[in-house]
This record gives C-alpha cells, structure tokens and sequence, in this order.
C-alpha cells in the first residue's frame, strides 16, 4: 500500500485533534505547525474531513477545528476514506468491480484479500489509541515480526 502524502497528513492532523479539548477548537496554522504540515495543504484536508463528518469547524477569532465525535470512535481507516476514497482501488475500480479472465482470473481475490488485511489494521486502530501510544496487541505483534521492517 502506498499511502500518500496527503493521507498522512490527514492522520496526523486528526491524531493531533484528538489531543485538543472537545469544548476548544484548534487553529489551522497551530496542528500544522505541530505536526511539520503545510498549512495550504492542512486547510483542504481539514475541509474534507469535516465534509466527511470526522471534524468540526467553527469560524472566527476563537475558530478553529476539532473532533466531530470522540477519538475512541473514528478508526484510520475513515480518515484516509475521507481523503482518499476506497483502501484498496484497482485502476479506479473497486476490486469487487474488476473481472479477469484466462489465466488472470485468481487476480481479483488476490485485490480483495489485501483489502480485507488492510482492513484489519486500519479499521481496528483508533485514532484515541494511536494518540496513547496504545496499540491493540495485534498490531503490535505485527510489527515485531522480523520482515515487517524490511522493504521488499
């Protein structure tokens, strides 16, 4: 999986919402500043975010972002969805969407099984546990395995 620079930014961003009072609501150039984002950039991802109903925005002197719901309640997975679209695309399809044929024709399990361990991680890891330093066990335990460090 290749994850972008604007999915990453997008994750870091909420992870740094998630630090912020429910009741106080962060400037755009104060997460962007923390987390080394541009701010241009922060202020359109920040804005498909609330699009997707991930943030809150408030204008004015005492504006900002914050969570639209608790941190415990929005996974990984829905933030890159937010910026991103579908986990896992196949040319702009949706890997259920693509039909092989011949000696291909397996292909398409091998897209969706991806999707599916993408899945676990991504959909299973919140943005409050990332924000702890909690990660569940299981994926902890991933990243012990030796090849996981290696880029192939």
């Amino acid at each position: 999986m290749h994850v972008t620079a604007k999915a990453d930014y997008a994750v870091r961003a909420v992870i740094e919402l998630a630090g912020s009072r429910m009741d106080a609501p962060r400037k755009v150039d104060e997460v962007a500043k923390a987390q080394g984002i541009p701010v241009s950039f922060l202020e359109n991802i920040l804005t498909q975010l609330r699009s997707s109903g991930l943030v809150r925005s408030q204008r004015g002197p005492e504006g900002g972002y914050w969570l639209a719901r608790p941190a415990r309640d929005i996974n990984l997975a829905q933030v890159i969805r937010a910026v991103e679209g579908p986990l896992v695309g196949v040319r702009g399809q949706r890997p259920e969407e693509v039909e092989y044929t011949g000696t291909a024709e397996s292909l398409q399990q091998v897209w969706i099984a991806l999707r599916a361990n993408l899945r676990k991680v991504l959909e299973h890891v919140t943005v409050e546990q990332v924000a702890a330093g909690k990660l569940p066990r299981e994926v902890v335990a991933l990243t012990r395995e030796e090849q996981a460090w290696h880029t192939r």
